[in-house]
Parts: C-alpha cells; sequence; structure tokens
C-alpha cells in the first residue's frame, strides 16, 4: 500500500514530502515525532454505519489529530441508526494497511471517505504512509484534489485519547 500511495501522489504531481520516524501508530505521539502541531494530523477511524439491521456502510472518517470522530455527526450522513467503530480485521482489510497506519485516502470502493471540515483549514496535513515509521506532510490543496472526499462536521472535541482502530 505504501508504493501504491506513493505513486497516487506522484502521479497526481501532488506537493508532499517523507517523514521518517521511530515506529508510532499513534496519532499524538506520532506527531510530536513527526514535528507539527497535532490538528494538523489526519486522524483516520473506519466506523461501520447501519443502514438497516442486514446493511452497513464502511466510513473512513477523518478528523484532526486533536479532535475525536463524531459517530452520531457521521450515522446521521448516511441516514443510518447504529454506527460503531469497525473491527480492527475489517478496518485493516478495506483501508489495505494495518491499524495504526491507516491514510486519509480510501483505495476501496466499500469505504466511502469523508473528512471533518476542521482539518482542511491548514497548508499541510500529515499521516502515516501506510507504515508506522513513515509519514507523508502532503500540501492541503492537493490532497482535496486527489482524494475528493466528503466534507463534514464529523468531528467532537474529546477529553481522551483515542485508542481504539486505525487512529
Amino acid at each position: 500500500m505504501y508504493q501504491r500511495l506513493l505513486d497516487h501522489l506522484d502521479g497526481h504531481l501532488a506537493r508532499y514530502r517523507l517523514i521518517d520516524h521511530p515506529a508510532e501508530g499513534r496519532t499524538d505521539l506520532a506527531s510530536v515525532l513527526r514535528g507539527h502541531p497535532l490538528e494538523q494530523a489526519a486522524k483516520c477511524i473506519v466506523v461501520r454505519v447501519s443502514i438497516t439491521k442486514r446493511v452497513g456502510k464502511y466510513v473512513l472518517a477523518v478528523v484532526p489529530g486533536d479532535r475525536q470522530v463524531d459517530l452520531e455527526a457521521v450515522g446521521a450522513l448516511f441516514g443510518g441508526g447504529r454506527t460503531a467503530f469497525a473491527t480492527p480485521e475489517i478496518a485493516e482489510r478495506l483501508a489495505g494497511s494495518v491499524c495504526g497506519t491507516v491514510m486519509p485516502l480510501s483505495f476501496h470502493p466499500d469505504l466511502h471517505l469523508v473528512v471533518d471540515e476542521g482539518l482542511i483549514l491548514t497548508e499541510e496535513i500529515y499521516f502515516n504512509a501506510a507504515r508506522l515509521d513513515r509519514s507523508v506532510a502532503l500540501s492541503t490543496p492537493d490532497y482535496l484534489a486527489i482524494a475528493q472526499p466528503q466534507l463534514a462536521a464529523i468531528a467532537t472535541a474529546g477529553d481522551r485519547v483515542l485508542t481504539h482502530s486505525a487512529r
């Protein structure tokens, strides 16, 4: 997935740089290693929105690193009922990388990308590049042009650090 990411960014002539650092998948600690404010980190969480008892939709919810995913807001976007974190196995299969390395891009047709509006207020976003030891600093305008995410208010201030799933 790492090489696919680089090929994708290069194919779109994206302005980005790679940052090597000790292996870390937790957003708050990776942000310190990368040397940027936490709000510039793209925290990526795979969630499942129940549309009916048997039908669900998987969403890659991307929020600023200093915020939490508002599960109710994500569910409301899709008219769904119960919204919950995807299992690590499903998250990794859909995202194509292990938890802690999930990128704010969806290469899977069953994974809908939704980005919180607060993340795009900075010049660059930072995220692990499908590896624990390498990250990307990507121009926000280039990210938006390449990813073409749905933008929505899906973040809430949190009083705890998220420790589940794909950070």
